[in-house]
């Protein structure tokens, strides 16, 4: 009997493409589109238009109230505490590699499958299945995928991960004929519509933000700022301020309701604090990594020192911009993920 596979279907062109490649190998595919934020009604078009052509199963779960509670109720907290989260990172944890391995399970399926820019591969030097950087490093999508616990990890096939370009995965698709072959991707959070976040915390929180005040580092009231919600570190524009020297944030406080503005350079620090940790290699007390503080920014030497209640990093050069809310991920030297978790 093939062994099978529960295929996350977005009707884009990787998952399509992931779906031609895991029949190929001889798995039985289920393709399932899940329903996150009621707006995917042309994503599970697109994708049963594929399982049809394909000759495979395509099922819908409905996942708009865990999501909600999860990863959108989440959001909204953080970004109220003057934080800046990421929202991808949630819902791989709690949604694409939670409820719906659960459901892979509930199925008898042996896999779960994305679309996903990463590797699994069996490391000899850590004995175990490994979550590895992508080939395809503009896109590698590893710093969202963290948060997989270690024990799920071997029954997890990226399809994708041989692949060096997105320009090749689209080649498969056309040549396969399938319609979605030329379809754009999604760039923005796929609940904010048109990537307004300040419109859509205004329309959501329970309690509007209040003004209070910008001030310089040193001391001196600026002016005015309308709710610490529009603002993130390490911003430039729309300040609503002037000094004789560029300003950025360096800080929300959200104790005394103050955007904390200053140089540049006050944007540089070589360590930070996090929780919410999540190893998927076992690592000693005390380790020297590579760390990534952002989506967009290149991994940095580091020290990373466990404590009680997380872990203390420590950069060989000053980051710029750490921001609360965000994600810290731990690489080894070849690529491979070892944990990460939020920054505090």
């Amino acid at each position: 009997m093939n062994e099978k596979v529960l295929l996350g279907m977005s009707g884009g062109v990787d998952s399509s493409t992931s779906a031609i490649l895991l029949k190929e190998k001889g798995y039985e595919v289920i393709g399932c589109t899940m329903i996150l934020h009621g707006g995917e009604k042309q994503a599970i078009k697109d994708a049963k238009k594929v399982c049809e052509k394909l000759g495979i199963e395509h099922i819908i779960y409905d996942l708009q109230n865990e999501f909600k509670c999860m990863v959108i109720q989440n959001f909204i907290r953080e970004y109220m505490n003057a934080k800046t989260p990421n929202p991808c990172v949630e819902c791989n944890k709690k949604i694409k590699f939670g409820k719906f391995y659960e459901k892979a399970k509930e199925l008898g399926c042996n896999y779960i499958a994305t679309g996903h820019y990463a590797k699994v591969e069996y490391s000899k030097k850590y004995k175990q299945y490994v979550l590895k950087k992508s080939n395809e490093e503009k896109k590698d999508q590893t710093y969202f995928l963290y948060t997989i616990p270690k024990e799920e990890i071997s029954h997890i096939i990226f399809p994708l991960q041989d692949y060096n370009s997105k320009e090749e995965i689209r080649k498969v698709a056309k040549e396969n004929e399938l319609q979605v072959a030329n379809k754009k991707d999604s760039q923005e959070v796929c609940f904010i519509p048109e990537n307004d976040y300040q419109k859509f915390l205004l329309q959501n929180m329970d309690k509007l933000p209040k003004k209070g005040n910008i001030r310089l580092k040193t001391g001196e009231i600026l002016g005015k700022h309308n709710g610490l919600i529009n603002y993130t570190i390490g911003q430039r524009k729309g300040l609503g301020v002037s000094y004789k020297y560029p300003l950025y944030v360096l800080e929300l406080d959200v104790k005394n309701n103050e955007v904390i503005v200053g140089k540049e350079e006050n944007l540089y620090s070589d360590k930070l604090f996090a929780n919410n940790l999540n190893w998927q290699v076992d690592v000693g007390e005390k380790i020297e990594c590579f760390a990534k503080i952002r989506y967009r920014s290149k991994e940095a030497k580091a020290k990373v020192i466990k404590e009680e209640n997380g872990v203390e990093v420590i950069f060989e050069t000053p980051q710029r911009a750490i921001t609360k809310g965000q994600s810290v991920v731990f690489y080894d030297e070849d690529g491979i993920v070892l944990g990460g978790g939020i920054i505090t």
